[in-house]
Formats: structure tokens, sequence, C-alpha cells
């Protein structure tokens, strides 16, 4: 039995992709499920894996990643973003956790580069994901936006060594990108029969900014990490804005 598979979900990924791919080479299988991108993402991931499949049918992240886990014929599954880097020393401890019996998933710490910044404060730092799990113990929500691995028994431990992240390089994605996430976030919660209003769009919004640039010291990230305050505020906002109106429909 294969002992570790790297598994990606994509859609017009080529910016980071290579990076990415490029540092889990050495990983049994390397699956990618794609969305029917329209760059060059699938062919750079053919560059480094046969295992690349398509679906379409987009439910959301978390069905999107559950699909790809199907795929996987390793006992060890390592959950990668297609803008995530695994470094080296990264790789030998995620070498040496898989060879061990005492632990069902391990988290991971992620170092965030936001508009050519690393960011340290933020509430970005260390910001731990779990992402390496036994393909047994684990699945992913099916939350369209958001989803989180749940795992179903054992413990979880932690690797010491950063994942990097490699964020938004521009204004125009980063806007794009807080324009479909608060759109994901209000149809989650308006299928959950949550209401929104002005009141909370507002409340959110100027929350989102103070816990980001006051209490979780985004001030200390210089320019990026205002913007990062605003982005946040702005996704909080637009939210419970969309919600609302998905209230009135």
């Amino acid at each position: 039995m294969l002992k570790l598979s790297v598994i990606l979900i994509t859609y017009n990924a080529a910016a980071h992709l290579e990076k990415c791919l490029a540092s889990v080479a050495w990983a049994d299988e390397i699956i990618v499920l794609d969305s029917g991108s329209q760059d060059a993402t699938v062919e750079i991931c053919r560059k480094y894996t046969k295992k690349v499949y398509f679906s379409e049918d987009w439910q959301g992240f978390g069905v999107q990643k559950n699909r790809v886990l199907a795929y996987a014929q390793s006992e060890w599954i390592l959950s990668l973003d297609a803008d995530e880097v695994i470094p080296e020393n990264l790789q030998i401890e995620i070498q040496q956790a898989v060879q061990q019996t005492e632990f069902t998933a391990f988290r991971v710490s992620r170092l965030s580069r936001f508009m050519g910044r690393w960011i340290h404060h933020s509430g970005w730092r260390p910001d731990y994901v779990t992402r390496l799990f036994r393909r047994d113990g684990a699945k992913f929500s099916d939350d369209l936006v958001h989803e989180k691995l749940e795992v179903q028994h054992g413990k979880v431990g932690t690797l010491h060594s950063p994942m990097l992240h490699y964020t938004y390089d521009s204004i125009e994605q980063l806007l794009e990108k807080t324009n479909r996430y608060s759109t994901d976030s209000a149809v989650m919660h308006e299928a959950r029969g949550k209401r929104g209003s002005l009141r909370q769009a507002i409340g959110h919004g100027m929350w989102a900014f103070f816990r980001t640039y006051v209490l979780r010291r985004g001030f200390l990230d210089g320019r990026e990490g205002f913007l990062l305050a605003v982005a946040n505020a702005e996704v909080a906002f637009y939210r419970y804005v969309k919600l609302l109106y998905l209230n009135k429909k």
C-alpha cells in the first residue's frame, strides 16, 4: 500500500502551482481534481502527475475536497491548496510522521504572504490547519466555503516547521475573492436559516476590522496589515448585506 497521497483541488490556479507541486514531488502519488481551469493549471499538473481528474459540478470546497479524497490510494493523506508550498524541513517532519502509529492526524502552521509581504500578526500567524491525516480517520465537512477537516477518531499532533502560503498577489485578485467568499458565506448562512440586516453588516464589519488590526496586532504588519483588516471587514460587511437580500427573495 502507498504511504502518502497528496491531494489538491484546482481552478485557474497556475500562479503558484508549479512551486506547490514541485515541493511535494517526493510523495507516493499526487492527485488533482480540476473544476474546469482555463489557464495553464492542467498542463502544469500533468508535469507532476498522471492522476488529473475533472469535476465541473461545483458544490463547494468541502464536497470537492471529499471527491478528490476518494481517489487517494495511500494510508496517509496530505491535503494542499494550490498556493501552498512544503519546505524541506516540513517535508522531513511529514515523512517521519507517517511512520508513527500514535496520531490519526497532524496540524501544520502556515506562514502566509499577502500582497508581497510575509504576515506575522493579523490573526494569520501561526494559523494552524489540520492537513495531514490517515485516510480512514477523517473527512472534510460539506461546507460551501471555509470547509474543515473533521477527524473522526484518534489524536491530533502538531508539526513544527511552517508551510508557506502565497495568498493574494494583487488588489484585483483580493477584490474578486472578497466578492466570491462573501457570496458563498451568505448562501451558506441562508441555508442554515440565518437572517441578515444592515445593522449586523455594519457591526460585523467594524468588529472584523478592530479584531484584525488592533486585537490581533495587524498594525505591526504595516500597510499590508491595514489592507488585510479592511479586506476582512469587507467580507463580513457584504456577507450580511447579501444575506439580507437573500432573505428578501
